[in-house]
């Protein structure tokens, strides 16, 4: 589809936008925005098998999910969101690369409440942060039955608290949705750029 290829090579370059210069991020807004005009699922909601599933991020202008990256000795790995629309929730679980054995995950589960056929109300409800070994992280969809099974990790698995959803709370729309790639945007102004797992 025209647009879609300029928006994918736009993002191939800036590591989740890590590395993007106040152009790069004209170029991508600009790439998004024409696609976002030619929408092929203009209710989302409505058209869960192409919604539904993990999806790994392509390129955000979310700080906090950036900054991520700042952790000593530590980079950014892969950035998922995974929605499942049966059970109302959505999980953010990124993956933080160290040191053999010092591998990381922090990882957030939230309900999801539609407002639109396009927009969602999310309420952040839990964090955990942690190791990946001790967790038994193996991928998204394994971790996140973990998630529904075990109330709460040991703390000598990792770090497992409740967010106070009337403190952290948010909406976040789906302005573009096809088969494989989806394009998001945040109550903070933030841009999401997702590619279907």
């Amino acid at each position: 589809m025209l647009g879609k290829t300029e928006l994918l090579d736009a993002v191939a370059g800036v590591n989740r936008g890590i590395n993007c210069s106040p152009s790069d991020r004209a170029a991508i807004q600009a790439a998004a925005v024409t696609l976002e005009g030619r929408n092929p699922t203009p209710d989302p909601l409505q058209a869960s098998d192409r919604l539904n599933g993990d999806w790994r991020l392509l390129y955000t202008t979310s700080r906090e999910l950036l900054n991520i990256d700042r952790v000593p000795l530590a980079s950014l790995g892969p950035i998922y969101q995974c929605i499942r629309l049966a059970e109302n929730r959505i999980y953010n679980i990124a993956e933080v690369n160290g040191p053999p054995l010092l591998s990381g995950l922090v990882a957030v589960a939230a309900s999801l409440e539609p407002v639109s056929t396009s927009r969602v109300n999310v309420r952040f409800e839990r964090g955990v942060v942690g190791l990946r070994q001790p967790l038994g992280y193996q991928s998204p969809a394994q971790f996140i039955q973990a998630l529904q099974t075990t109330p709460k990790f040991s703390w000598l698995q990792g770090i497992d608290f409740a967010i106070n959803p009337d403190r952290s709370s948010g909406w976040l729309e789906v302005t573009y949705l096809d088969d494989d790639l989806r394009i998001g945007r945040g109550n903070q102004g933030s841009l999401f750029v997702l590619q279907k797992v």
